[in-house]
């Protein structure tokens, strides 16, 4: 029977620790900075950057500067590392675990509940158009997805329309709009996709989730036509994660309030 014993995977180990375990429901939903952990977890600054550093080692928290202002970094859970580490420890426990989990995976984006969603970025013409395109396709048209900026370009970015095109997605239509024509309207969600955009985003009525996504502005990304299509691309992938993430915490967080 002892030969049967597999040792503790190392991801639980890590995870099992009450302040990394916080770190990281709170990564799951927003990037932050350090201090906005520190102000939610109220937690001393150099305690809550030892756990950081810890996941960052891990590979299950990653970093990036802020655009905005390079004095700060945000951090964000890896959602696919992190995924696959905790899949691998179940299957460790069971064989079935991992293939239970990958096939319901499959259903996660049937929604159950009314859910509107704003994304918000400087010019409106990639990240945020991408998301909102990628929102109502991942949902089949169930979710009411917009996007909206402080500084709207005059279109939108071609190589966004082009990635959108490979995946099925028509964005022919799609223009870029100010944010002011939603003012007055409600919202489920409001995501802030460019570090620019988050130090101004609007107030808006029935306060909604406020969350941000740290993403590199693939426009600003140089080279060969193909490298930069190749940023689109990985944008791409990274929203329709983080989509799939934030539909299932808002469908969770809504049907919760209907029932009360």
């Amino acid at each position: 029977m002892d030969g049967l014993f597999v040792p503790l995977p190392d991801v639980l180990k890590l995870v099992s620790h009450e302040v990394r375990w916080k770190l990281l429901q709170l990564l799951a939903y927003s990037d932050y900075r350090v201090h906005d952990l520190v102000s939610r977890l109220q937690l001393p600054q150099n305690l809550v950057s030892y756990h950081l550093k810890l996941l960052r080692e891990a590979k299950l928290v990653s970093e990036r500067r802020s655009t905005a202002d390079e004095r700060f970094v945000f951090y964000s859970l890896d959602v696919e590392h992190f995924r696959g580490l905790y899949l691998s420890a179940g299957e460790n426990l069971h064989p079935a675990m991992k293939a239970l989990a990958v096939w319901q995976n499959q259903d996660d984006m049937r929604v159950q509940v009314s859910l509107r969603v704003l994304f918000l970025c400087t010019e409106n013409s990639a990240r945020s158009q991408m998301a909102e395109a990628l929102l109502r396709h991942l949902s089949h048209g169930a979710v009411q997805a917009f996007s909206a900026g402080n500084q709207p370009a005059a279109q939108l970015h071609p190589l966004a329309r082009r990635c959108m095109a490979e995946r099925g997605i028509d964005m022919s239509g799609a223009i870029p709009k100010h944010f002011e024509q939603f003012l007055g309207q409600q919202f489920d969600a409001v995501v802030t996709v460019c570090d620019r955009v988050m130090e101004s985003c609007p107030t808006l009525p029935g306060d909604p989730e406020r969350i941000h996504w740290s993403f590199l502005d693939p426009a600003t990304v140089e080279g060969t036509e193909s490298e930069q299509l190749r940023a689109f691309e990985q944008i791409s992938l990274q929203l329709s994660t983080r989509l799939r993430l934030l539909l299932t915490l808002l469908q969770r967080k809504k049907s919760s309030y209907c029932e009360q």
